[in-house]
Order: C-alpha cells, then sequence, then structure tokens
C-alpha cells in the first residue's frame, strides 16, 4: 500500500515545491520601493522637461489656443482697476477661515506637502492610480512653480496698491512690490487641484476639487496682491502645463497595470455614499 501511495505523495510534493517556487519568482520580480520611486522620479523628470519642449511641437490646435489665451488676458486687462476695487471692497466679508485656507493652501511648502502626501500613499500601497496621481502633482508644480518664479522677476510688473498702476513694470526688480506676475499661489494651488480633478469622472467631485483649488486665487485678489490677469493667466497655465505632463504619462510612461495582486484602495464617492474601496 505504501509503495502505491509513495508516487502518489511524491507527485503532490514536487507540485507544492513547484507552486512556492513559482509564487518566489512572481515575488521577486515585483520591482521594489526603490525601484518605483526611482522611475517616478525619471518620469517627474521627463514630464518638468516635456513641458519646457513641447512648444516646439505645438501644431495649429496648440496655436490656437494660445492665441485665445493671448486674447482672454488682454480682456481681463480691461477690467483690471474695476476688478481690484470690486474683490478689495468684499474682503471684510470673507470669514477669516477662508482667507487663511487661500493663503496656507497656496503657500509652496504646504501645496507640496500635500502632493508629497499623495503620492507617498501610492507608492507605499503600491496603488498605480494614485502614484501616478502623485507625479503629475509633483511634476506639474514644478514645472509651473519655476516659469511662474522666473517670469516674476523677469516682468518686474507692479502689484496693486500704493497708487501703482496696472501697466506699471521694474523688469528685474528685486522689490516684492514689483512680483506680481504671474500668481505664484494660484499656480499651485490650481495646479494641484486641476491635475486632482482629472482622477475623477463625476462632475461633482471634479466641480468640488476645483471649487476648493480657487480659493486661493480669490484670496488674492481679495488681499489686493495681484491683479485679475495675473490671476487669469496663471489659472491658463496651470491647465496647459497639468494637461501637457498627464498625456506624456499616459502616452510615455507604463502607469497602466497594477504591479501585484494585493489590495488596491481606490476613493469613490457617489450618490449617498463616500469612503475608501479596497480590491484584491
Amino acid at each position: 500500500m505504501l509503495r502505491k501511495l509513495l508516487p502518489i505523495l511524491l507527485i503532490v510534493l514536487f507540485a507544492d515545491l513547484g507552486l512556492q517556487a513559482q509564487e518566489e519568482t512572481e515575488k521577486d520580480s515585483l520591482p521594489t520601493t526603490l525601484e518605483l520611486l526611482r522611475y517616478d522620479g525619471l518620469s517627474a523628470l521627463g514630464g518638468v522637461t516635456t513641458t519646457y519642449t513641447q512648444p516646439l511641437k505645438w501644431q495649429k490646435d496648440d496655436f490656437i489656443t494660445a492665441g485665445a489665451i493671448v486674447a482672454g488676458t488682454a480682456v481681463l486687462y480691461i477690467f483690471d482697476d474695476e476688478a481690484n476695487k470690486w474683490f478689495r471692497d468684499q474682503e471684510d466679508d470673507i470669514p477669516i477661515l477662508i482667507q487663511d485656507f487661500g493663503w496656507y493652501y497656496g503657500s509652496p511648502q504646504n501645496n507640496y506637502a500635500i502632493n508629497g502626501a499623495v503620492y507617498l500613499y501610492g507608492l507605499f500601497t503600491r496603488n498605480e492610480k494614485v502614484r501616478k496621481t502623485g507625479v503629475l502633482m509633483i511634476s506639474a508644480a514644478t514645472a509651473a512653480g519655476i516659469i511662474q518664479t522666473i517670469s516674476k522677476t523677469a516682468v518686474g510688473r507692479a502689484r496693486p496698491g500704493d497708487d501703482r498702476k496696472k501697466n506699471e513694470f521694474e523688469p528685474f526688480s528685486k522689490e516684492g512690490a514689483y512680483h506680481s506676475f504671474p500668481s505664484g499661489h494660484t499656480i499651485l494651488s490650481f495646479t494641484t487641484a486641476y491635475a486632482l480633478s482629472k482622477q475623477f469622472n463625476n462632475l461633482f467631485v471634479k466641480a468640488g476639487i476645483l471649487g476648493v483649488g480657487l480659493i486661493s486665487p480669490a484670496s488674492r485678489l481679495w488681499e489686493g496682491a495681484h491683479w485679475l490677469t495675473d490671476v487669469g493667466l496663471s489659472m491658463a497655465l496651470s491647465v496647459v502645463v497639468v494637461d501637457t505632463i498627464d498625456k506624456y504619462l499616459n502616452q510615455e510612461r507604463n502607469y497602466e497595470k497594477p504591479e501585484n495582486e494585493g489590495i488596491s484602495w481606490k476613493f469613490q464617492v457617489g450618490l449617498g455614499r463616500v469612503g475608501l474601496v479596497g480590491t484584491f
């Protein structure tokens, strides 16, 4: 009897060992956290460089879009003085909590902390969608932030207040009073909000996220720190940068398949429900 069972036991044993070896091989083939970090770092760098080289590849539609942005900015410029006065008159009616949120949300250190938290969550949970979102948020904020830092000094537009005019410029001035264009708070806050909103299909969720992203731009107008054209063009720049990098990540980088078959956490919002759903 034992002699008959022995071949069967050996078959079962070797089959089990084979399955274990296969599982170990699959486990070993999964990228490590450091490998994912390196890949995402290169993705972020590629997104930034793509943003700056993309104008060299513009087609007819891109030039039309650029022309529309310039034309829209010119229209806003007509109303800069009136808009500045109107927004300043509303400041006393805005709750302090909203004003403070607008300032802190658009500050570089807080903005990058939010972007970094999103990315690290995606990295350590190995959630592809969240990782990609974090890379998009970080690279877009970096690309747009560098543009605004250079432009702010080079353009030297006067901020509202102290009898300074909307057409007053002192290029390369070291004075903060002449660093109005574009708005750094607007670029960082709206870039983050727009990048995050692109990850949801629900229009109400999108609108809510973008609404939060508009608080910081509005706060800069309430405080008289920027003209309407500064804020408007900064928001347009945010959209262009995010769309450019998002297209690059979708076409040039591999964020399609999950890294493993573990639990994948997704944030879901719907009618009468909100929460995290784990898929495994």
